[in-house]
């Protein structure tokens, strides 16, 4: 019997201390990516922010967070098209928006590709009293760059926000149903900015499994999708282009 108290004993603290050491990798990301933010609030470092040279072919700028960064460039736009993402992890609308003049403007994009918001959205976890006030200015700053997109003549193509996958536990605390709410509202706004010059792909529409959350053969993570999921975006956005 002492053995076996012995045994439950070094297991309890093993998991305890993996426990402490995801908390503390968790909070050390966290904090450094406040930090980062407190010395270049809108990334600006990232990217240069001058003439990138002649433009010899048209060019396709992805913009955006996170799962805009990771988006490789298609197949069908690597011979007859200049790629450059533009996309930052961690961003909200507002800072893409912020940095339009800095990292897209120069570039003078012939098609900017756009995948942002649920930086955004995420907040409602902790503020869900500012839930409308948060989903509107995600409206309006996607909008407005909508805009300074077609004023460099630029087509732009919207993808609505990717669904999320299971919460981890680790997440909960910080994290509320109303967000992925928001994210089928914000998906309907997106949607209706479709017009002339203005394309979206409906990502959400088929990376959504029946339970609302994304599709696990697509998820690398909770957030975040793997090769396989933006093999089936780049399949459907050659589908919607007509590439």
């Amino acid at each position: 019997m002492a053995r076996l108290w012995g045994a439950l004993l070094v297991v309890c603290l093993f998991v305890s201390l993996m426990a402490n050491l995801q908390l503390f990798s968790g909070v050390r990301h966290y904090y450094s990516l406040f930090l980062e933010t407190q010395l270049d609030p809108l990334g600006l470092k990232a990217f240069p922010t001058s003439s990138t040279g002649k433009k010899e072919k048209p060019r396709v700028v992805i913009l955006g967070d996170s799962r805009a960064s990771a988006w490789p460039a298609p197949g069908f736009w690597h011979d007859g098209y200049q790629v450059l993402n533009r996309g930052i992890g961690g961003q909200t609308s507002a800072q893409v928006l912020g940095r339009f003049g800095g990292h897209v403007a120069h570039l003078q994009p012939d098609l900017v590709l756009i995948q942002l918001g649920l930086n955004d959205l995420k907040a409602i976890g902790l503020f869900p009293e500012r839930r409308e006030e948060i989903v509107a200015a995600c409206k309006a700053n996607l909008t407005e760059l909508v805009r300074l997109s077609r004023e460099q003549g630029a087509v732009v193509l919207l993808s609505t926000i990717f669904p999320v996958g299971k919460v981890p536990l680790a997440r909960r605390f910080v994290w509320s149903d109303e967000i992925s709410a928001a994210v089928v509202q914000m998906n309907s706004f997106i949607r209706s900015l479709q017009t002339e010059g203005v394309v979206v792909l409906d990502a959400y529409d088929f990376l959504v499994g029946e339970d609302g959350l994304v599709k696990p053969a697509y998820a690398s993570d909770f957030l975040h999708l793997n090769a396989e999921g933006y093999a089936r975006l780049n399949s459907e956005l050659q589908r919607l282009v007509g590439m």
